[in-house]
C-alpha cells in the first residue's frame, strides 16, 4: 500500500508538486502521534480496569477473601480450644480437686505472665492491627492456660494414684461374714464379762462361732502377730499407714507373721476364745493417730451375705493376680 502523499500547485509554473516537510517537522507529527496513541492507551486501560479489573487484581482479590475466611476458621478454632480449656478447668475444679481433698488452683497462679499494655506493641499500625492483636491474645491465654492445665493434671494425676493406695489402705470393710451378729460394741461396760469390773470396751464384737474365717479389713503390715499379754490372747495388729491400725482379738489360729503384707480381703486368722474372754468371738478395734474409733464407722453393715462373699472373692482373685 502506497503512503499517503501531499501535493500543492506551484502558479508559477502551473504544476503540481509534492510537499516535503522538514525532518523536524516529520519528528514532531511522530511524536505528536505517539503521545496521543498512549493517552488513548492509558485512558482505555482505566476505564477497564476501573469498570472490569486486571487479572492480577482479581487474583489478588480472590487470595484476600481467601486470606480473610482462613482468619475467621482460625478465629473459631481459637474460640474452641478456649472453650475446651475451660471445660477442663471446670473439671479439674469441680470435680477432680473435691474428690481428692485438693485446693483449687488460684486465680492468680492461672492469669499469671498474662496481659501488659506493650505486650502487642509490634503489632500496632497495620490495617488489620485489632484483629492480629486478638487473634495474638487469644494463642498467649491458650498457651498459658494448658500449661497451667498441664501442670494441674499432672498433680491430680500424682495426687489419684496416692489416694487410690489411702483407699486400698483404708480399714473399710467387716473382718467377718456379715452373716454374724454384732455383739459389744464401742462403749463403756458397766461389768467385763470376764474381770467383773467396769471398763471401757474400745472396739467392736462380732459373735462369731469357733473357727470363723478372719480377714484383713485394708492394705498394710502386720506389726503384731501372737499372744498378747493385755487380755486379746491370740492377737493380730495391722499398721494400715495413714495413722490407721486394726485389732484382731482371741484369735484361735493365726494365719500371716510380723512384718507380712496383706491386702484388704486376705485370711489372716480363725477366731476362737482365747485371753480374757468368755466364749468364742471376735474383738476388732481400729484406731487412728493412737485414738480409739468406733469400728461401725469404718464398714457397710447393709451388704447382705452374698455380696460379701463376692466382695471377698473379689480381693483374692485381685491378690491372685499381683
Amino acid at each position: 500500500m502506497l503512503r499517503s502523499r501531499k501535493y500543492v500547485l506551484d502558479l508559477s509554473d502551473l504544476q503540481y508538486k509534492q510537499v516535503r516537510l522538514p525532518w523536524k517537522m516529520k519528528l514532531f507529527h511522530f511524536l505528536l502521534w505517539f503521545a496521543g496513541s498512549l493517552a488513548v492507551a492509558f485512558l482505555y486501560g482505566a476505564f477497564i480496569s476501573n469498570i472490569f479489573g486486571s487479572p492480577k487484581e482479581k487474583i489478588l482479590t480472590q487470595q484476600i477473601e481467601n486470606l480473610k475466611l482462613q482468619y475467621t476458621l482460625i478465629g473459631r478454632e481459637l474460640d474452641n480450644s478456649l472453650e475446651s480449656l475451660n471445660s477442663f478447668r471446670l473439671s479439674d475444679d469441680k470435680r477432680y480437686r473435691p474428690i481428692l481433698h485438693m485446693e483449687n488452683v488460684p486465680e492468680t497462679y492461672r492469669k499469671a505472665g498474662f496481659g501488659g499494655v506493650d505486650r502487642y506493641s509490634d503489632l500496632t499500625g497495620y490495617q488489620n492491627s485489632d484483629m492480629l492483636i486478638e487473634y495474638k491474645s487469644k494463642i498467649d491465654e491458650i498457651k498459658s492456660m494448658s500449661t497451667v492445665q498441664k501442670e494441674s493434671f499432672k498433680t491430680i494425676a500424682e495426687r489419684s494414684v496416692e489416694w487410690k493406695r489411702e483407699i486400698d489402705h483404708f480399714p473399710g470393710i467387716s473382718p467377718v461374714n456379715v452373716k454374724f451378729r454384732l455383739g459389744d460394741g464401742y462403749k463403756w461396760r458397766a461389768i467385763h464379762p470376764v474381770l467383773g469390773t467396769a471398763r471401757m470396751h474400745n472396739g467392736q464384737d462380732f459373735e462369731v462361732p469357733y473357727g470363723t474365717e478372719v480377714y484383713a479389713t485394708g492394705d498394710g503390715t502386720i506389726v503384731e502377730s501372737g499372744w498378747n499379754s493385755g487380755g486379746f490372747g491370740n492377737c493380730i495388729v495391722i499398721d494400715h499407714s495413714y495413722g490407721y491400725q486394726t485389732v484382731y482379738g482371741h484369735l484361735s489360729d493365726i494365719k500371716v507373721s510380723k512384718g507380712q503384707n496383706v491386702k484388704r480381703g486376705d485370711l489372716i486368722g480363725i477366731s476362737g476364745s482365747t485371753g480374757l474372754s468368755s466364749g468364742p468371738h471376735l474383738h476388732y478395734q481400729v484406731e487412728q493417730f493412737g485414738k480409739h474409733e468406733n469400728p461401725v464407722n469404718f464398714f457397710n453393715n447393709d451388704v447382705n451375705v452374698d455380696e460379701y462373699n463376692d466382695m471377698i472373692q473379689a480381693f483374692e482373685s485381685r491378690t491372685k493376680l499381683r
